[in-house]
């Protein structure tokens, strides 16, 4: 596999979570009570595959890669890239504020879940379509092709060694429960 076409399969399984964060959003909205447990294991999906092993992978990986063929780090658009990593966080700091709240039977946690789980959604759907569509063609032409096996093995250190192989599984049938979880809403 090439390494942006794993970090494309893993824009997939995150956008899936994306999804039951919006379903989740519109069902608070309409008045139906979201488990705060929903909302924390969101949130602990976000920080554990979406930024633990994905933006680790792009943060460390492919954007010193492509920092090195001289696309520089601040600026567009690798600056835009982490700033959005950096906003996607602090939305996620707020999700799991809100939950917490909720858990403690403070009502006031639904519109904040509601306003951190679309910003959230909002944030990362464009963020993924960027990397898509702009940066990871961009990777593809500026990094030399003998370079992308190197990538390659550096994704697979960060997953094995730095993420750990069972660690990343957990993540995946955590999107699959949560997906599950949603569906028993409607």
């Amino acid at each position: 596999m090439k390494p942006m076409d794993e970090l494309m399969d893993e824009h997939r399984v995150i956008e899936r979570v994306l999804n039951t964060l919006e379903v989740s959003a519109n069902l608070m909205e309409s008045g139906v009570t979201v488990r705060p447990e929903f909302l924390l294991s969101a949130a602990d999906f976000i920080r554990g595959y979406a930024d633990g092993c994905h933006h680790t992978k792009e943060e460390g990986v492919l954007f010193a890669h492509m920092a090195e063929q001289g696309i520089p780090l601040q600026g567009c658009p690798l600056g835009v890239m982490l700033a959005e990593h950096e906003c996607g966080r602090q939305y996620t700091r707020a999700l799991t504020s809100a939950a917490q709240a909720l858990q403690s039977g403070d009502s006031s946690g639904t519109r904040r879940a509601i306003q951190s789980s679309r910003s959230y959604v909002a944030l990362l759907r464009q963020h993924i379509y960027k990397e898509d569509n702009i940066l990871f063609p961009m990777a593809e032409n500026v990094i030399p092709i003998d370079q992308h096996d190197l990538i390659q093995e550096r994704f697979d250190q960060v997953e094995h060694e730095d993420i750990g192989v069972d660690k990343h599984q957990k993540y995946l049938s955590l999107a699959i429960a949560l997906e599950q979880e949603i569906s028993t809403y409607s």
